[in-house]
């Protein structure tokens, strides 16, 4: 470990006793967390010191600690670097590769910073008690191979725009891509599935390959038919190559055109135009994945050539149904939902092994749950068979095994195996930002909330535009209790889209935390606004109110209810959560049942919710959490 005080010359010229008190601030401070974390002062000169420890982990604990009380006035600004490495020490000299590319480490550094190598961060990686962000990757000095950097970004460390490092060293530029919705140049706009078909292909054939990072879907279709400045459009992604194109369908004939294009200067890496038969759309598809791989000089393996030339049917008909049916699914509404249904299962009748129509067709019946008005518990077993079959066909698609391991914790409560299949669908596709978002909140429900924040992070790396993720992020911290946070990360949403109906709702419940209930009240009211009015947000403006104290409010609303609507309620454990605020836990419980018995996938959450904890105390309720199945 490097540490030093920036600016400890100058200060020295302008104020001595300033330069020297800080200094000794810093050395005393320092030989205390040497002491506390098995520390060795290797060499002290000036205002920078040399240490060693024999475990990464406590040296980036002893970093943390005293990086923390130098920000603590009076301020010391320090900068700290650590790499994982030999030392080598002769007499007076200190020597070797660990020495060397810790003090690189430190010169990337900026005050109330700790940067560390790639190398210390596979050591700590997976701990709890610390958390990092890459900085990007860099040649350094004297060093061979080229090293990603990483912030440690614990609460009250600076973590500076990458723009700052800009000087400090060689970036390396990850090739990246963005791949924009082709244009249909068709006469008919029917036709506007096939042309968004092809680029999402291209997306899902170039996900595979390890040394190319691809925006998401999402982020792609956010620019559909906008004039966006190229420039614009790669910094607001981090991306620094676009590919654009257009598709023409007369019958059985198709022409593709494709441009690969450089954001930097604007000019053209590549571009091609296909006139072929329709039956030639896979190969076509598959080209220019090839193309894009060759021009960006990204070297493939075996395996993941095979992903990118992977043809799932061989029929034309099965697959433009299947596109048809990913078009309407991704227009999010009831009535597209059951129209994309209908495709799938027709693409599925024309090819019975058509892995991709089978997934397709869990998908839009798990979807059907959140935006139509069909209840889980009654589409989940067909989203669950739906998925199977998709395994069963193909045990490599990793977008099924993400969908099986959602089905699994939410209508079965099955963590072990759902945790199983996150695991193995973001190992056969790291770059799958809802598998991370979806991974999030397996590990948010059973509490673990420092490794929730880093995969919803990462997937908000993958897909910075997704509004989902954003929010849901917000959620995370509302479960952990860090609800001022919970409320900037919800409102961030809300900026970049007020029309964003389900951030109103997380935003109501990080203020009710925050026991500012007017503004919870509030947002509630928004929330119904945007939806209509139904029993789930009348019951959680009741639910406000009781928590509020306004009991006689709460009252008035849950009088209204007839039994018809509470035996066709959805949620059950809103019922739950209000009589208990009113002080009667027996109805509370007995309402906890009937939402056990209907198996409400709400309950996933009743380990952490802060609504619950007006009945933690209740002997009764340590058995609710054990039959929630979650692991020891």
């Amino acid at each position: 470990m490097f540490a030093d005080i920036v600016g400890y010359t100058a200060l020295m010229e302008s104020d001595e006793s300033l330069a020297m008190n800080s200094r000794e601030r810093f050395k005393n401070k320092l030989e205390d967390v040497l002491n506390d974390h098995g520390g060795r002062l290797l060499a002290f000169h000036g205002d920078g010191a040399l240490c060693s420890f024999t475990s990464t982990l406590e040296s980036v604990k002893a970093a943390t600690t005293l990086q923390l009380e130098m920000q603590s006035s009076p301020l010391v600004p320090l900068r700290i670097g650590i790499h994982t490495g030999d030392v080598l020490v002769d007499g007076n000299n200190i020597y070797g590769d660990g020495v060397n590319i810790a003090s690189r480490m430190e010169s990337f550094a900026v005050p109330g910073s700790i940067f560390i190598s790639s190398k210390a961060y596979d050591d700590i990686k997976n701990q709890k008690e610390v958390s990092a962000i890459s900085m990007g990757r860099y040649l350094l000095k004297n060093v061979k191979e080229q090293m990603e950097i990483f912030a440690i970004n614990n609460a009250g460390l600076v973590i500076p725009d990458a723009e700052i490092l800009e000087g400090k060293g060689e970036a390396v530029r990850q090739k990246n891509i963005l791949v924009l919705p082709f244009v249909n140049m068709s006469n008919d706009p029917e036709q506007e599935y096939f042309s968004e078909g092809i680029a999402e292909e291209i997306i899902n054939s170039l996900v595979h390959v390890q040394d190319l990072k691809v925006a998401s879907r999402t982020s792609s279709f956010q620019f559909k038919g906008q004039l966006s400045d190229l420039r614009d459009l790669g910094k607001k992604l981090k991306v620094n190559t676009i590919l654009e194109g257009s598709v023409r369908k007369q019958g059985k004939k198709i022409r593709v055109t494709a441009q690969l294009i450089n954001i930097d200067d604007g000019y053209h890496l590549w571009s091609e135009r296909y006139d072929r038969e329709l039956d030639d759309i896979f190969a076509i598809q598959d080209e220019i994945a090839l193309a894009i791989t060759k021009k960006l000089k990204v070297t493939l393996d075996i395996n993941e050539k095979e992903q990118i030339t992977k043809v799932y049917t061989h029929d034309t008909e099965a697959y433009q149904l299947y596109m048809k049916g990913r078009y309407h699914w991704n227009k999010r509404n009831a009535n597209d939902l059951q129209t994309s249904v209908k495709y799938f299962e027709e693409a599925i009748a024309i090819d019975p092994e058509y892995a991709l129509a089978w997934a397709g067709l869990s998908d839009a019946y798990n979807l059907l749950s959140e935006y139509g008005k069909h209840r889980k518990r009654d589409v989940f077993p067909k989203a669950k068979a739906a998925v199977y079959k998709a395994l069963e066909l193909d045990n490599g698609l990793a977008e099924a095994h993400i969908s099986l391991g959602l089905l699994l914790m939410l209508g079965e409560w099955d963590w072990i195996n759902s945790g199983k299949e996150y695991r193995l669908g973001l190992e056969l596709n790291p770059q799958y930002a809802t598998g991370h978002h979806w991974y999030a909140e397996w590990l948010m429900y059973q509490g673990n909330f420092d490794d929730a924040i880093k995969e919803i992070t990462l997937a908000g790396e993958l897909d910075p535009i997704s509004l989902a993720i954003k929010k849901d992020k917000g959620l995370v911290y509302y479960y952990s209790r860090q609800y001022q946070k919970a409320i900037d990360q919800v409102k961030q949403s809300l900026e970049e889209d007020p029309k964003f109906i389900t951030a109103h709702r997380i935003l109501s419940l990080a203020y009710q935390g925050n026991k500012m209930y007017e503004e919870a009240i509030a947002e509630n009211a928004l929330w119904e606004k945007s939806i209509g009015k139904d029993l789930l947000t009348i019951s959680s403006r009741a639910q406000i109110y009781a928590a509020a104290g306004q009991k006689e409010e709460a009252k008035k609303i849950i009088d209204q209810f007839t039994e018809d609507d509470i035996v066709n309620m959805n949620d059950h454990r809103n019922l739950a959560l209000i009589y208990s605020e009113l002080g009667d836990n027996d109805i509370a419980f007995n309402y906890l049942d009937r939402a056990f018995s209907q198996k409400d996938i709400s309950l996933t959450s009743i380990k952490v919710d802060p609504k619950f904890d007006v009945l933690r105390a209740d002997p009764r309720f340590d058995g609710y959490i054990k039959r929630m199945n979650f692991p020891g």
